[in-house]
């Protein structure tokens, strides 16, 4: 019997791996970071804020395993992140979930704190 949820849904399906590479909310930040101009290192942590070191090095080095950023070395010290062609195909579908995490974020938080106190 076929999947009736579809494709997407199977384990080895090239949808299902996009989303998840995705759904790492490192990922986004990183990659909606990158989405204005090449960066260092440092210059993304601060940005982000949040994440350790540790954490933004494997997730850009994840990034790159597929595809999605450019590491570019100028001089040993002077490394900066970028997006390739395939991850600046990304920059649209970020800015519109960040539109709507703009719009609605509020509301989630409402939401939240309306369910804490009822509990």
């Amino acid at each position: 019997m076929q999947n009736a949820a579809g494709p997407t849904f199977l384990a080895d399906c090239p949808t299902r791996l996009a989303v998840e590479i995705l759904s790492d909310k490192w990922a986004v930040l990183v990659l909606f970071g990158l989405s204005q101009q090449p960066r260092r290192h440092g210059e993304l942590g601060n940005l982000i804020g949040g994440v350790s070191r540790k954490v933004l090095t494997q997730t850009l080095r994840r990034l790159q395993e597929y595809g999605l950023v450019d590491r570019h070395t100028e001089a040993p010290r002077q490394i900066e992140y970028r997006l390739t062609d395939l991850g600046r195909t990304l920059i649209e579908p970020i800015e519109v979930l960040t539109a709507w995490a703009r719009d609605h974020g509020g509301a989630i938080v409402d939401f939240q704190e309306a369910a804490e106190a009822a509990a």
